[in-house]
């Protein structure tokens, strides 16, 4: 079983976060989200994750249960409708999302009691956050 993801994460470090920034999102929203301080809370019940994303700007709430398909809407984000799937693949929680940008997806894990989200994925940029 892999470690627990679960927990309030405060960001650590944000690595290319404007080049993936560039691939979603309007200069103007760039601005105001390169200047946030997130915060990641995640909460497990068996296979069903909620992951909250928080800033002084804007909160996106996602829910799923791992290896079941669901709709998202990336609200308040990118706004944004796609298809996405979570998996586990060994001890690193994988979403794909599919729909109008193309290659992207996230991946969670716990290493050195830290909390990475590597490789959000869009359109060949790669963001590399630590909490």
């Amino acid at each position: 079983m892999p470690a627990s993801l679960c927990g309030i994460w405060e960001i650590i470090s944000n690595t290319n976060f404007e080049g993936y920034m560039t691939a979603l999102i309007n200069p103007y929203l760039r601005k105001i989200a390169m200047n946030l301080k997130l915060r990641k809370i995640i909460e497990q019940h068996g296979d069903q994750f909620i992951i909250k994303t928080m800033s002084t700007f804007r909160n996106y709430t996602i829910a799923f249960k791992v290896g079941q398909e669901f709709k998202e809407f990336t609200k308040g984000l990118d706004n944004r409708h796609m298809k996405s799937l979570v998996r586990w693949e060994g001890n690193k929680l994988v979403c794909e999302q599919i729909g109008e940008k193309k290659n992207r997806r996230w991946i969670h894990w716990i290493e050195d009691d830290k909390l990475h989200l590597q490789e959000l994925f869009c359109e060949g940029q790669v963001c590399k956050q630590v909490f």
